[in-house]
């Protein structure tokens, strides 16, 4: 399961990202709202954990933005407002649940397991076409010109963040923080042996390299 913290408080998100790596989660984390619409909006998460009070763009927009644009993934909002009416403007605004600062972890980790119960599947595209590419991100499967190509976990997840933006360039760093997520202190250049190791299986043409930019996948 994906999980993307949006929070600004730098230590209490990264000990909220190592405590739910810990339960098996994939964490990434940004630190204000509008990397976070981007991310959320981008990229496939199961669930969202959204602070209120972000800069750039507040969580209650943040959270409106994503139900405009159709995104049903499950969303948990956490701030240390307190009161009713606070409560009732994160969900009116599309939010799944609310949870106010302090809270218990152990509380917290029930909430999003309750509400991953509840949501399987939402906030994932269900398929991303390529020309003769299919990516099944939902499924974890991958075919090419209608053969099912056999990847690893890790490959899987590299080509899946190439085919959610597929026709853009897409970072290393980027496929890193993904994949790999924060806690990851090894050498960078494993986004490459990946990429190498999809080339061989996908086709030499199927991932451009653009020089000092990152990697595209090619949508014919």
């Amino acid at each position: 399961m994906r999980l993307l913290i949006v929070e600004d408080e730098r230590r209490l998100a990264l000990s909220l990202a190592k405590g739910l790596t810990a339960e098996g989660f994939s964490v990434a984390v940004v630190h204000d709202g509008t990397e976070g619409l981007l991310r959320a909006s981008s990229e496939p998460y199961d669930l969202v954990l959204l602070d209120v009070m972000l800069p750039g763009m507040n969580g209650y927009r943040v959270c409106g933005a994503l139900r405009a644009a159709g995104n049903d993934v499950p969303i948990l909002m956490l701030t240390a407002k307190d009161g009713e009416y606070d409560e009732a403007e994160g969900l009116d605004t599309g939010a799944d649940d609310y949870l106010t600062k302090p809270f218990s972890y152990v509380v917290l980790v029930a909430r999003i397991r309750a509400l991953l119960r509840r949501h399987p599947g939402a906030g994932r595209r269900a398929a991303v076409e390529c020309g003769p590419l299919r990516v099944e991100t939902a499924a974890r499967r991958v075919f090419l010109d209608g053969a099912e190509v056999p990847l690893a976990a890790k490959e899987f997840d590299v080509l899946e963040q190439l085919a959610l933006r597929a026709g853009e360039v897409v970072s290393k760093s980027e496929i890193l923080d993904a994949v790999w997520d924060f806690a990851y202190e090894g050498d960078p250049n494993i986004v490459e042996v990946y990429v190498r190791t999809l080339r061989r299986k996908l086709g030499s043409d199927v991932i451009r390299t653009v020089r000092g930019a990152g990697y595209r996948l090619e949508t014919t």
